[in-house]
């Protein structure tokens, strides 16, 4: 058993880990972390794990965990692990932006390894640090990567995908309210999401040349998942892409290639990754479905944990979508 730690329990993607945690064979919570909330039961922040715990949160860490999971917002990170110090055997798992980047992966004598285990497991295995990619970032990059891989990612890119409301998170805003989001769909950074910069490292990261990549993501009516499209040039046949997935996902234990179309409902409440090949003309449309909480944050941490610890990569994340 290892002992983790939870910074900011009240948020989502906070939440999401306490669920996966609390019924992990192997990882045991020492503290959930909340300056607003410290003293009150986890219960009274996520409603649903009434009777499932009697965890309460904490005002004070533990420093001597074996992970600590930073669940704070953008840019907050960073200040966090300034002011508070763990020990030199404490695995960091960071959910935030702040050490995605190649030029922001160094922070106090630790590498944070980017940590999309479909690119990097090796790497996250040794890691003593993990920046967790974002939720669209992980869709987008796991539409593309075979392709970027492969060399045949050299003309432009169209991607449009939408999310469920929760990948704005707990704090209310105007696009937020049930009133604004029910029956309504919308645009929002169009070309300039933040999570260009990770996808565009990643799909560099083989070395082949990459084209401009043309993103717009939009809010959707629903609460969680995100389904992405991507379409480019491409010159071979149907056939052949797929067998380029097939062989790059060969050992993927949550992404795998759908002969049917996709909706949301299959991998929603799940880690997994699905992805659709379509060709058409000279373009071949790559769809890819994600729980924007799970397999986009939570999930995906604890998957890196699992790998970092030795321990089977599905452990605790064998979960069931709800598809009726």
């Amino acid at each position: 058993m290892i002992k983790a730690g939870i910074i900011g329990g009240s948020g989502y993607t906070g939440g999401e880990l306490i669920r996966i945690l609390l019924n992990h064979p192997q990882t045991e919570i020492d503290f959930v972390y909340s300056t607003t909330r410290a003293g009150k039961p986890i219960s009274s922040a996520h409603q649903d794990l009434l009777g499932q715990t009697d965890l309460k949160f904490s005002g004070k860490i533990n420093s001597k965990v074996d992970v600590v999971f930073l669940c704070l917002g953008h840019g907050n990170s960073t200040s966090f692990l300034n002011e508070n110090q763990f020990s030199a055997s404490t695995k960091i798992i960071d959910l935030s932006n702040d050490f995605r980047l190649q030029a922001d992966s160094i922070f106090n004598g630790k590498r944070f390894i980017y940590g999309l285990p479909e690119l990097n497991k090796s790497a996250i295995k040794a890691a003593d640090a993990i920046a967790n990619p974002g939720c669209f970032a992980t869709a987008i990059q796991l539409a593309l990567l075979p392709l970027s891989k492969a060399g045949l990612l050299n003309n432009e890119v169209h991607i449009n995908a939408v999310t469920g409301s929760t990948g704005a998170g707990v704090g209310l805003s105007a696009t937020s309210h049930f009133s604004w989001r029910n029956n309504n769909v919308s645009w929002y950074k169009p070309f300039t999401h933040q999570h260009l910069g990770e996808i565009g490292e990643s799909l560099g990261s083989f070395g082949n040349s990459v084209g401009k990549l043309f993103f717009m993501p939009n809010r959707g009516n629903f609460t969680r998942g995100i389904l992405a499209t991507a379409y480019t040039k491409y010159e071979g046949s149907l056939e052949e892409a797929k067998a380029l997935y097939q062989d790059f996902y060969k050992d993927a234990v949550f992404t795998h290639l759908s002969d049917e179309e996709l909706h949301l409902k299959q991998v929603v409440n799940t880690n997994q990754c699905h992805i659709h090949l379509h060709k058409h003309e000279d373009l071949l449309l790559v769809t890819s479905a994600i729980d924007n909480l799970l397999k986009g944050a939570s999930g995906q941490a604890v998957q890196n944990m699992n790998l970092m610890f030795g321990f089977p990569e599905t452990e605790g994340l064998l979960l069931k979508a709800g598809v009726f």
